[in-house]
């Protein structure tokens, strides 16, 4: 195609357009001529009065004007939301399981630390840095500067970004030490002073109105898909894909994930029972402790070897019945632990044997109840002691506690019988019969 030819192709086109532009305002003009609004009826009210249709187009308009917003991913932009959610949950449960171990108490009175510690290195590390959460990012989407007007939409401003995390971040923290510290003085023995009742009033003021406002935000979020939250509607920042060719479809691929591994699971299930998890565990023990007597064997003397038991509770004390013991103490594995955190003092009256029964053919004693259940599971394949590590297929009543008399010798000589006369009488008197044994 020659230059002229394709310069009046152009300008072609541009009288069509121009065309359909004029047409377009000539039919909003017919639209807003013949509208109710314009009525003469309407215009004749007082100035107040007169001004309401207008301004309730024009808010309408603004609800659900569309324009920048190809596509708008609502269900990306709330699946964001709870991904965040998630995954600040997941976080500050193993923060959680780490602090029980330096006092139960932690966890619970530094909840409110933790989580926004959490929420601060969240924020530096996905919107500060990246203009985007996890989720978000999950979502493919970021956030964009809505007041920005063009084709290429600019990222978000660094005093955007400071207030977003001052407000997500230390404003949720200061909210929740505020109404933890009203409960705390609302729930105590005495009278909340009338500063306390005030501020309470307050607070559900200030919640009450903060709902009904997040709650008109997200139906007008469902109309226009613009702002998600209310800081995003006050910051006038908005989640968006980083591209126009972005896809619309929802990603299932962690859902895929999720059902692999659930039908990996229940295979197991199926499969453990069948080949016989307890059996390979045991000949794995019998190996084990076959070769650790070798080592032993091998480095001692004969002069100096002891056999000593080696099971998994050896150190216990009599009384305590080690099955009891490891059912309500399975953090402690060796005797160093248990000993520090339970201050030097091993058992408890409720780990104590009682019905003792002991073991053939190690002879450790247990409580009847908990040997039968460990027996019976092993389904006769024998049972490793937790005391000595032996294998255990047989128990029996323990005899330690019965006392078996051994007949007194007299060292004095004499023997004292007693008999009773033949004829029977009213008034006849047993007899003794005094022997002496002369030696």
């Amino acid at each position: 195609m020659s230059s002229t030819n394709f310069a009046a192709a152009q300008e072609r086109v541009l009288e069509r357009r121009r065309r359909r532009e004029a047409e377009a305002q000539q039919r909003l003009a017919q639209q807003q001529r013949t509208s109710v609004i314009n009525h003469p009826a309407l215009k004749r009210l007082p100035y107040p009065l007169s001004t309401l249709p207008q301004s309730g187009l024009w808010l309408w308009n603004a609800i659900s004007g569309r324009e920048g917003i190809r596509p708008a991913f609502r269900v990306g932009q709330v699946d964001a939301e709870l991904l965040d959610e998630e995954l600040l949950g997941l976080l500050k449960g193993q923060v959680g399981d780490a602090l029980k171990y330096f006092g139960p108490h932690l966890r619970e009175d530094w909840s409110h630390e933790v989580q926004l510690l959490l929420r601060a290195i969240l924020f530096k590390l996905s919107i500060w840095d990246h203009d985007a959460s996890y989720g978000a990012a999950l979502q493919s989407l970021k956030y964009i500067d809505s007041r920005s007007k063009g084709p290429v939409h600019s990222t978000p401003t660094k005093v955007q970004k400071s207030l977003y995390g001052l407000l997500t971040v230390g404003g949720r923290y200061a909210w929740d030490k505020w109404e933890d510290w009203l409960v705390a003085q609302e729930g105590g023995y005495e009278e909340p002073s009338q500063e306390v009742r005030s501020l309470s009033r307050l607070r559900n003021f200030l919640s009450t109105t903060h709902s009904i406002a997040a709650f008109i935000s997200f139906l007008v979020f469902l109309v226009n898909g613009r702002y998600r939250t209310l800081v995003d509607r006050l910051l006038r920042m908005r989640l968006t894909p980083p591209s126009a060719q972005a896809s619309r479809e929802v990603s299932f691929e962690y859902l895929n994930r999720q059902l692999v591994w659930h039908a990996f699971t229940e295979f197991l299930l199926f499969l453990l029972p069948l080949v016989g998890i307890s059996r390979w565990r045991r000949w794995v023990s019998r190996a084990w402790r076959k070769t650790a007597s070798a080592l032993r064997s091998s480095t001692s003397t004969e002069d100096d070897y002891q056999t000593v038991k080696q099971g998994e509770l050896a150190f216990l004390p009599e009384r305590t019945c080690a099955i009891c013991y490891k059912d309500t103490n399975e953090n402690g594995a060796t005797e160093g632990e248990v000993m520090a955190s339970s201050g030097g003092i091993i058992g408890s009256a409720q780990t104590d044997i009682t019905n003792p029964y002991e073991t053939i053919p190690c002879g450790c004693v247990y409580c009847f109840v908990c040997i039968v259940q460990k027996l019976e599971g092993e389904e006769g394949e024998g049972w490793v002691c937790l005391r000595c590590g032996e294998i255990v297929k047989k128990c029996k009543p323990w005899n330690g506690d019965v006392l078996e008399e051994t007949p007194r010798q007299s060292t004095s000589g004499k023997i004292v019988g007693f008999a009773m006369d033949d004829a029977i009488s009213v008034s006849s008197e047993p007899t003794y019969e005094n022997t002496v044994d002369e030696r």
